[in-house]
């Protein structure tokens, strides 16, 4: 019985200090998929850093930049540090990343951060979409502010990682505003 309650031990200390991997989208369409591994050290320099927030907004400002380093840190390990802002300056190159690749790629990484009690004043919520002259349409990730008496009433943001160059700080605005066309100027 000693042995085999030592051996459970051994496995569940393996386990919770192995790596976090998450799936991240690219080559438009989420048409391709790299799995990626964040060490325990990285995660304690993310999670630091989310602590550091006394309000919503604070975390949102935080979160912004700690995405940015998420994508950095997944461009070492995956080709998406191929990928340029928008649409049309990737040309062609492998790794690039449309809207759907970002949005899907955030909510995953914004799903990692939550699981692991990373954010405390925002919740992830589903994937937001907009469309403007019945054919431009753009997703994005979306975070609502916890709001413990009246779930589900929180204000929403999007989290938007498509605008930037590769590993630059996410667009965090409220969604009415991203819905009316809000954010960088960008194809």
């Amino acid at each position: 019985m000693g042995r085999r309650l030592v051996l459970c031990l051994m496995l569940w200390a393996g386990s919770a200090l192995a790596d976090e991997r998450v799936a991240i989208c690219f080559n438009y369409g989420c048409l391709s998929e790299a799995t990626v591994a964040l060490s325990e050290e990285r995660l304690a320099e993310i999670r630091e850093r989310l602590m550091l927030a006394d309000s919503a907004l604070a975390e949102r400002a935080i979160l912004a930049l700690v995405l940015g380093q998420l994508y950095r840190w997944a461009g070492e390990q995956s080709p998406i540090s191929a990928d340029r802002p928008g649409d049309f300056l990737d040309d062609e190159a492998y790794g690039r990343m449309d809207c759907i690749d970002h949005a899907e790629s955030t909510t995953r990484l914004l799903t990692m951060l939550e699981a692991r009690g990373y954010l405390r004043f925002h919740v992830v919520a589903p994937i937001s979409r907009r469309v403007r002259w019945l054919v431009a349409q753009h997703f994005s990730a979306v975070i609502r502010e916890r709001n413990d008496e009246a779930p589900d009433t929180g204000a929403r943001f999007v989290v938007d990682t498509w605008f930037g160059e590769h590993g630059d700080p996410a667009v965090v605005l409220p969604l009415e505003d991203w819905l009316d066309g809000e954010g960088p100027n960008v194809s």
